[in-house]
């Protein structure tokens, strides 16, 4: 990754221009060309690059900036999303065995950011909005690298070297704020919702401040924060980690617990689920990590499981409707509500509440 630091950040892919690239690259480009232009959470885009001196640099780009829409661009600046990704992709990447972009350039000012990551298609990784899900086997190796991710950010002290960031004060909308929105969706959506996931939801409500305590609950390391399929992907057999936006200090079991019940395939998650778990909390240990007891660990995950519904809800909220990321939250409506069924959320929640 590049050490420029540009004036001003690209806010439209027309940004990017030959000589804005050139500097950021350390590169003569000499032509830029926006291969695809769509918009979710944020924009992303691909362009394709020629260069003065030949193959100079890479030939296309994976680029993220942030949303068009003021409103939406506002939210996303106070949450900091942007600029957590940011810090992760210029402090932590480079230093770690799992699987995620090379970053060629990482910069965040204010509510604007821009990232120009690896363009993953040029070497057919794969995708999923929800069609497919990560089977057994990749699962399995994926929980043991992000074990030994955990088990090295355990320790304080690396936290503070490698991204000292994390110390900031979480900037995520408070569970006051985020109950008002699903009691919005609970009461304009009651024909179409699951009894489960209204359950959980009516619980929320109630009883915010307690799930968001629960989540957040027992040892502490650097987590992802947001494991559900859209954010990973598949390089050949090994699955990959995009998406370092709510990335942040919490527990083991937020990452793995959102990892199985959000991107691993349906059956292959109940077939395989206490299995997963142990290869987690053995690879761990292995690690050097934290030990958690296998039973705790499964318990745990049922509690975990509930976050699913708060992290799909917002599905179900009028600005979603229009955005490119509807069969994406299709798909994840339908792994959240398996798992609040299959793995029984609503009496795990009662009983501790």
């Amino acid at each position: 990754m590049t050490d420029a630091k540009p004036s001003a950040l690209p806010a439209h892919p027309d940004d990017l221009t030959p000589a804005w690239l050139s500097e950021v690259l350390g590169a003569s480009v000499q032509s830029v060309e926006l291969l695809d232009h769509a918009f979710s959470t944020n924009q992303r885009a691909r362009i394709a690059l020629s260069y003065e001196d030949g193959h100079a640099g890479p030939a296309s780009l994976f680029v993220k900036l942030a949303p068009l829409d003021e409103g939406h661009r506002a939210m996303i600046g106070a949450i900091g999303m942007g600029e957590r990704e940011a810090q992760f992709f210029a402090d932590v990447s480079g230093s770690i065995d799992l699987r995620v972009p090379h970053c060629y350039f990482a910069g965040a000012a204010g509510d604007d950011f821009v990232l120009l990551l690896e363009d993953l298609t040029t070497s057919g990784c794969r995708f999923s909005q929800g069609e497919w899900g990560v089977s057994a086997d990749a699962a399995a190796v994926a929980l043991e690298e992000l074990a030994r991710f955990h088990a090295r950010f355990e320790s304080e002290t690396e936290r503070d070297t490698v991204a000292p960031w994390l110390r900031q004060p979480d900037r995520s909308p408070g569970s006051e704020a985020t109950s008002g929105l699903m009691r919005f969706v609970l009461d304009q959506n009651a024909d179409v919702l699951s009894d489960t996931y209204k359950a959980i939801g009516e619980l929320y409500v109630e009883h915010h401040a307690r799930f968001h305590a629960l989540w957040d609950e027992g040892p502490r390391t650097y987590v992802h924060g947001d494991l559900h399929i859209g954010n990973v992907f598949l390089d050949g057999d090994r699955v990959g980690f995009l998406d370092w936006g709510l990335s942040k200090t919490s527990t083991h079991l937020r990452d793995v617990s959102y990892f199985l019940t959000m991107s691993v395939d349906v059956e292959a998650r109940r077939a395989n689920e206490r299995a997963l778990l142990e290869t987690y909390v053995g690879a761990l240990a292995s690690a050097g990590g934290a030990t958690i007891d296998l039973e705790h660990a499964w318990q745990t995950h049922r509690l975990q499981a509930s976050y699913t519904v708060i992290a799909t809800f917002l599905a179900y909220m009028p600005s979603y409707a229009d955005s490119d990321g509807v069969a994406l939250s299709e798909g994840l409506l339908r792994h959240a509500n398996a798992a609040i069924e299959d793995l029984e959320v609503v009496d795990a929640i009662r009983t501790v509440l």
